[in-house]
C-alpha cells in the first residue's frame, strides 16, 4: 500500500469533514514531557484531573498494542460572542470561558475522530485504532506539538499559526506507519504578556503552570474557594481565557466554522441571581451539553455567588440571605454569608448577625465571622 498517498487522502477527507487541520507523528515516547510531568509532579504543580501514572502519558506502547503513529487534529473555535448580553445592575452576568461555548468540545471531536477512523477502516480493514479528547491518557498538547499542529506556548496552550491558541485538540494512535510530520519552532520568542497577566500568578514560568492556582482549575473545585482566590475570580463561573486574550498570536483570530460551537449567549453569560437556586433538574437541562457544567452545579453556584460579591450587587441581598438559611450545603451557605459582607449594608448584616446564632456547622461560623469582619471593615473605612 501507498502510505504516503493513504495519508494525503485522510488529510483530504479530513477537511471534508470539518477538521481544520491534522498532523502525523511517531508513537516514540515523549521524553521530553515525561521530564516536565515529573517536575510538576514532585512541585505539586498537578490538577488532580490528570491521569495518575505518567507512564502511560508518555508511552503510547503502554496503552495500545504495537502502535507505529499517531494522528493529531485540530478544531478552531470562536473567540468572539455574537449578540453577548450586557450586564447591568440588577441583571448581572457571569461567564463561561471559550472553552465552554456550544456543544461540548469532547462530543465534537469524538465526531470527527470516529468518522475519520470510519474512513481510513475503509481503506485499511486492518487498521486498529484508539482516539482520545483530553480525558485520554497521552498528552494532548505533547502530541499536537509533536505533529506540527502548532508550537506549546508559554501560556501552556497550542498555539497554531493559522487559528492562534483557540484551538481543540485531540489524537488518535493506529497501527498503521504513517510518515511523520515535522514539529514546528517555538515563535513566542521573548513575549511574556501571558505569564505577566496571569491573574493569581498560576504561570510561573513560560510553558509551566501551577494548576493549584490556576483560575480555570479553581473554577472547577468543589469546596471553600481560598480568599485569595475570591477576589480574582470576577465574574467567571467556569474556566479563565486571560493568558489567551492578551496572546498577541490570537489579535484578531476568530473563527465561526462549525455550528456545534456557536455560543448560546444566555447559556455562555448567563445571569447570576437564577443561578443560585437552579435545581438539579434545570441545570442538567439547560447546561448540561456544555462542557463547563461537567462538575455539577456546586461549584457554578459557588462561583455565582462570588461573582455577585465581585460586583456588589446589592439586588441579590434577599437571594443571598435565602441560600445562607436555606441551603444545605455548607460551601454555599459559607460562601453566600462571605458574599453578604463583601457586599455589605444594614440589611446583609442584621442577616449574618441573626445567622451566626443559629448556624451549626464550623465553617459556615467561620464565613460568617469573615462576613461581619468585612462589613466591620467598610464601616470603619
Amino acid at each position: 500500500m501507498d502510505m504516503d498517498q493513504l495519508k494525503q487522502d485522510i488529510i483530504d477527507y479530513s477537511k471534508e469533514i470539518g477538521i481544520d487541520k491534522i498532523g502525523f507523528t511517531t508513537s516514540s515516547t515523549f521524553s521530553e514531557m515525561k521530564n516536565r510531568l515529573l517536575r510538576q509532579e514532585m512541585l505539586g504543580y498537578q490538577s488532580g484531573f490528570e491521569e495518575k501514572d505518567i507512564e502511560k502519558r508518555v508511552e503510547p506502547g503502554l496503552i495500545f498494542d504495537q502502535p507505529k503513529s499517531i494522528i493529531a487534529i485540530a478544531l478552531a473555535y470562536p473567540s468572539k460572542m455574537k449578540n453577548a448580553p450586557q450586564s447591568k445592575r440588577g441583571e448581572r452576568r457571569g461567564i463561561f470561558c471559550r472553552a465552554s461555548w456550544g456543544t461540548d468540545y469532547h462530543d465534537v471531536l469524538r465526531d470527527r475522530l470516529s468518522k475519520l477512523e470510519a474512513y481510513i477502516h475503509s481503506r485499511v480493514p486492518q487498521a486498529r485504532f484508539k482516539s482520545m479528547v483530553d480525558t485520554g491518557e497521552l498528552v494532548d498538547r505533547a502530541v499536537a506539538e509533536k505533529a506540527g499542529i502548532g508550537w506549546s506556548g508559554k501560556n501552556c496552550s497550542i498555539i497554531t499559526p493559522e487559528f492562534g491558541s483557540y484551538v481543540y485538540l485531540g489524537e488518535m494512535i493506529t497501527n498503521l506507519p504513517f510518515a511523520p510530520d515535522q514539529p514546528m519552532e517555538d515563535q513566542c520568542g521573548t513575549c511574556n504578556k501571558c505569564v505577566d497577566v496571569c491573574p493569581t500568578g498560576a504561570l510561573i514560568q513560560g510553558g509551566q503552570l501551577d494548576s493549584q492556582k490556576c483560575i480555570a482549575f479553581l473554577t472547577q473545585t468543589k469546596g471553600f474557594l481560598a480568599d485569595e482566590y475570591r477576589v480574582k475570580l470576577g465574574n467567571r463561573l467556569y474556566g479563565c481565557d486571560t493568558c489567551q486574550t492578551v496572546c498577541p498570536e490570537n489579535k484578531g483570530k476568530d473563527f465561526h466554522f462549525h455550528e456545534e460551537m456557536e455560543p448560546d449567549p444566555e447559556i455562555a453569560k448567563p445571569l447570576l441571581k437564577p443561578l443560585l437556586t437552579i435545581s438539579n433538574r434545570d441545570f442538567k437541562e439547560t447546561y448540561g451539553y456544555v462542557s463547563g457544567s461537567w462538575r455539577g452545579k456546586k461549584p457554578i453556584q459557588r462561583n455565582a455567588i462570588i461573582a455577585l460579591a465581585h460586583y456588589k450587587d446589592t439586588t441579590a441581598i434577599q437571594d443571598l440571605i435565602s441560600v445562607m438559611k436555606k441551603d444545605v450545603r455548607p460551601v454555599i451557605r459559607g460562601t453566600s454569608a462571605w458574599a453578604l459582607g463583601k457586599i455589605g449594608g444594614e440589611e446583609a448584616e442584621q442577616a449574618l448577625l441573626l445567622q451566626k446564632k443559629i448556624e451549626t456547622d464550623e465553617d459556615v461560623q467561620k464565613e460568617i465571622e469573615k462576613g461581619l469582619q468585612l462589613l466591620s471593615s467598610s464601616t470603619k473605612g
